[in-house]
C-alpha cells in the first residue's frame, strides 16, 4: 500500500480530533491490507496470529474472521484461558512454558479449556509441575507442544535466541518418548521459531552488516530445513502430530515453503512497527500510531511534546526508540531522545508546530504499544471507534 503521509495525518487528526492525547490508533485499511498480504505470503498454509503483537481483543477477532487465519499463539496460559472463555478462539497455542499454578488448575478443571489450549514444553519438569497441581487421573488430558530450538550453531557459535534445550532430532525423539509415556498428557504439536531469521532485519544502512546478516540467515535456514524435517519425522514415530508451527512475520514466505511446517505464526506485520522497515522480503504498511501533543517551543526549530519515552524491549539501542512520523521531517534531540515526561523534536518542520498541535509516532515493536494505553482508536476513513487493549480490560499478562 502506498502511503500519502499528509493524507494519513489529515485522516488521523480528523478521526481523533475530539480526543485528548496520548492517543493510540490503528488504521484499519492498512491493518486489513497487511493481513491480506500475509495470507498471500503464506501460500495456502494457515496463519496463527501472535497475540503478543496485537494485545487487543477486537483486532484479534477481526483478523481471525478473515480467510487464511486460524488460531492464536498466546504468550501466557492465563491469557489463553481468558481468550477461550471470551469466545475469541477455540484454538490456542501457548508459546512459552508455564509455571502459573493458578492458570494450570483452571485449565485442568475445564474440559473446554483442555480441548482448546496446547501448552509448550521442552523438559519433563514442565509436566511435573502440572501433576503437582492436579493428578493425571482427575483431569482431562493436557495438550502438549514440543518446542524445538531453531538457533544456528556453527561450531562453537550460537546464533539466535536462547529458547528450548531440545536442538537435535535425537533430543526431540527422546523428549517425545518421555512425554507420550506420561499419563494425563497428549503430545499434539511441535513448534520451532527461527528468531534469527524471522526477527532480524537484513536491509540496514550499513551495507557490510546487511550482507553478513543475509549470509547468516541463508545458511541458518538451510541448516534448519533439514534438521526440522528430521526432528518432525523422529517425533511422529511417537505421536500423531496435529500441527507443526514455525516462523514469524519476517519469514512467512520462507517458512511456509518448508514441507515440514503445517502452519505459520505472524502478528507484528499487522501493525507494521519500525523494526520491520529494514526487511528485504516484505515491509508491512504502517498501521499503528500514537499521538502526543506539543506543549513547548523552547527555541527555533524545536517543538517539545509531553511524554514520549515509549521504549521497546530488547537491547538498549536506537532501534528500540519510537520514531516521529507525522508530520514528516522531525527527529529526536540526540542527548535527550524519547523522554519520560517530555521529548524535544528537532527539524525545520518544528517551526510550523504550536502548543496543542499533534505529532504522530510509530512504535518500534508491535503489541508493546498497547501497554501504554487503555484503548486503541480504530480508524476507518475519517472516523474512529474505541477498542479496549488488554490493559484497558484490566489485564497485564506481560509488561
Amino acid at each position: 500500500m502506498i502511503i500519502d503521509r499528509r493524507l494519513l495525518q489529515r485522516r488521523l487528526d480528523r478521526a481523533t480530533g475530539h480526543l485528548e492525547t496520548p492517543i493510540a490508533a490503528v488504521d484499519l485499511a492498512a491493518f486489513d491490507d497487511n493481513a491480506a498480504e500475509l495470507v498471500k505470503r503464506a501460500a495456502g498454509k494457515p496463519l496463527r496470529v501472535a497475540s503478543k503483537s496485537v494485545r487487543c481483543r477486537a483486532l484479534l477477532e477481526r483478523v481471525l474472521a478473515r480467510p487464511g487465519w486460524h488460531g492464536v499463539m498466546a504468550y501466557t496460559l492465563r491469557e489463553a484461558v481468558w481468550l477461550v472463555r471470551e469466545g475469541v478462539t477455540d484454538d490456542v497455542l501457548v508459546a512459552y512454558p508455564t509455571v502459573d499454578r493458578t492458570a494450570i488448575r483452571e485449565l485442568a478443571s475445564d474440559p473446554k479449556l483442555t480441548e482448546a489450549i496446547s501448552i509448550m514444553v521442552d523438559h519433563p519438569a514442565h509436566l511435573d509441575l502440572v501433576d503437582q497441581v492436579t493428578s493425571p487421573g482427575k483431569r482431562p488430558d493436557v495438550r502438549l507442544c514440543l518446542d524445538l530450538d531453531s538457533s544456528w550453531k556453527p561450531g562453537p557459535l550460537h546464533v539466535g535466541v536462547r529458547r528450548s534445550p531440545v536442538h537435535s532430532a535425537a533430543q526431540a525423539a527422546v523428549l517425545a518418548r518421555r512425554l507420550v509415556a506420561r499419563p494425563g498428557f497428549r503430545l499434539v504439536g511441535m513448534m520451532s521459531y527461527e528468531a534469527q531469521i524471522a526477527g532480524v532485519g537484513d536491509l540496514l544502512p550499513n551495507a557490510v552488516r546487511s550482507r553478513v546478516i543475509q549470509v547468516m540467515q541463508q545458511n541458518s535456514f538451510t541448516e534448519l530445513i533439514g534438521r526440522r524435517a528430521d526432528a518432525v519425522a523422529a517425533v511422529r514415530q511417537y505421536a500423531d502430530l496435529e500441527f507443526v508451527n514455525g516462523g514469524g512475520t519476517g519469514s512467512v514466505a520462507a517458512t511456509s515453503a518448508d514441507p515440514a511446517v503445517t502452519e505459520v505464526t505472524a502478528g507484528s506485520g499487522l501493525y507494521g512497527p519500525t523494526l520491520f522497515d529494514v526487511y528485504r522480503a516484505w515491509r508491512p504498511t504502517p498501521a499503528a500510531f500514537f499521538a502526543l501533543s506539543v506543549v513547548r517551543r523552547p527555541a527555533p526549530r524545536i517543538a517539545t511534546v509531553l511524554g514520549g519515552g515509549w521504549i521497546a524491549s530488547g537491547p538498549a539501542e536506537k532501534s528500540r526508540q519510537p520514531s516521529p512520523y507525522l508530520p514528516a521531517g522531525l527527529r529526536f534531540k540526540p542527548d535527550e531522545g524519547a523522554g519520560e515526561v517530555q521529548t524535544p523534536l528537532l527539524g525545520p518542520v518544528a517551526d510550523t508546530l504550536r502548543p496543542g498541535d499533534r505529532v504522530w509516532f510509530r512504535h518500534a515493536k508491535a503489541g508493546e504499544l498497547c501497554e501504554h494505553v487503555n484503548e486503541l482508536q480504530l480508524v476507518d476513513g475519517e472516523s474512529a471507534a474505541p477498542a479496549p487493549t488488554y490493559r484497558g480490560e484490566g489485564h497485564a499478562f506481560l509488561g
